[in-house]
C-alpha cells in the first residue's frame, strides 16, 4: 500500500493504458463519445418508456430497468477513466476503490439476472400469448425486477467484502482502469486458490444458471415459432425476441470471458479490452439494438417528437 512521509495508505495506482500512452489521447475521445451516446441512448428508451402509453408492457418495464442499469453501470466506470485517460489523475482511494467495485459488480450482476427475467417474459409472450397478461402481471414484474437488483447487490456485497479482505502487503498498483475482481487478485500476496475457488463458482451462479435458464427459454420459443404456419407470425416472432437475444449474446459472452476463466490464462491486456467492451460498448449499442430492431420503439419517438414539434 501506498505510503507519503509516513502517512497511511492513500489508494491504488490505477496503471490503466499507460504501457501505451500513445493510445490514451484515442481511447479519450472515443471514450468520451460512446459516453454521451450511452446517456443519451438509454435515457431516451428510459423516456419513452414511461411517456408512451403503448409502451406500459412488462417487456418495457424491463427493457426501461436496463437502460437504467447500463446508464449506472457506465457511469460507475466512465468518469474514472475520462480522468485517467486525460493524465490529471490515476490514482482512485481506498473508498473509492471499495464503492466503485461493490456498484459497478452488484449493477453487473443484477444485469446478468434481469436478461434471465427478460427472457421468461419473452417465453411467456411467445409460448402463452392468450395468458400472458394473466402470468406477467404488475405485482409479478416488480417482484421480480426488485429481487434481480437485491441478488445483484447482495452478491456483490459478499464479494467485495472478500475481495477487500486479502492483504496485498504494500502493493498498491492496480493494473486496470477500474477497480475489478481479477485484477485486484493480482495483488493479493496469500495464497487465493480458496477465495478464487469461491468467486468462480459465484460466477457460475450469477453467470451460467441465468444463461442456462435464458437457453431454456428460447429452446421453447423456437419450438413455437417453428409451429407457426404463418412466416409473417414467424418474422414477428423472431423481431420481438431478437433484440434481447443480441443483447445476451454481447453480455455474456464478454462476461463470461473476463470471469470464467483459468487465472493462470487470464491476459491482463485482454481483460483490459475485454473490460471496455461490457462496460462502454455493450451500453453504448444495446439502446440502439432495441430501437433500430423495435417497430413499437420507434413508433413511440416518431410520435413523441411529433407532438414536441407540433407545440412550438
Amino acid at each position: 500500500m501506498e505510503q507519503k512521509n509516513g502517512s497511511s495508505f492513500t489508494g491504488f495506482l490505477l496503471l490503466s493504458f499507460s504501457d501505451r500512452p500513445q493510445l490514451e489521447l484515442v481511447l479519450f475521445v472515443v471514450v468520451l463519445i460512446f459516453y454521451i451516446f450511452t446517456l443519451l441512448g438509454n435515457t431516451t428508451i428510459i423516456a419513452l418508456s414511461h411517456l408512451d402509453p403503448h409502451l406500459h408492457t412488462p417487456m418495457y418495464f424491463f427493457l426501461s430497468n436496463l437502460s437504467f442499469l447500463d446508464l449506472c453501470y457506465t457511469t460507475s466506470v466512465v468518469p474514472q477513466l475520462l480522468v485517467n485517460l486525460s493524465g490529471a489523475d490515476k490514482t482512485i482511494s481506498f473508498a473509492g476503490c471499495v464503492v466503485q467495485l461493490y456498484i459497478s459488480l452488484g449493477l453487473g450482476c443484477t444485469e446478468c439476472i434481469l436478461l434471465g427475467v427478460m427472457a421468461f417474459d419473452r417465453y411467456v409472450a411467445v409460448c402463452r400469448p392468450l395468458h400472458y397478461t394473466v402470468i406477467m402481471h404488475p405485482r409479478l414484474c416488480a417482484l421480480m425486477a426488485s429481487a434481480s437488483w437485491f441478488i445483484g447487490f447482495a452478491n456483490s456485497l459478499l464479494q467485495t467484502v472478500l475481495t477487500f479482505l486479502l492483504p496485498i502487503c504494500g502493493r498498491n498498483k492496480l493494473d486496470h482502469f477500474f477497480c475489478e475482481i481479477p485484477a485486484f487478485l493480482k495483488l493479493a500476496c496469500i495464497d487465493i486458490s480458496m477465495i478464487q475457488s469461491e468467486m468462480f463458482f459465484a460466477s457460475v451462479f450469477m453467470l451460467l444458471i441465468p444463461a442456462s435458464l435464458i437457453m431454456l427459454s428460447y429452446g421453447g420459443i423456437v419450438r413455437a415459432i417453428l409451429t407457426i404456419k404463418s412466416s409473417a407470425g414467424q418474422r414477428k416472432a423472431f423481431g420481438t425476441c431478437g433484440s434481447h437475444l443480441i443483447v445476451v449474446t454481447l453480455f455474456y459472452g464478454t462476461a463470461i470471458y473476463a470471469y470464467l476463466q483459468p487465472s493462470n490464462n487470464y491476459s491482463q491486456d485482454q481483460g483490459k479490452f475485454i473490460a471496455l467492451f461490457y462496460t462502454i460498448v455493450t451500453p453504448m449499442i444495446n439502446p440502439f439494438i432495441y430501437t433500430l430492431r423495435n417497430k413499437d420503439v420507434k413508433g413511440a419517438m416518431k410520435k413523441i417528437l411529433w407532438e414536441s414539434y407540433d407545440s412550438r
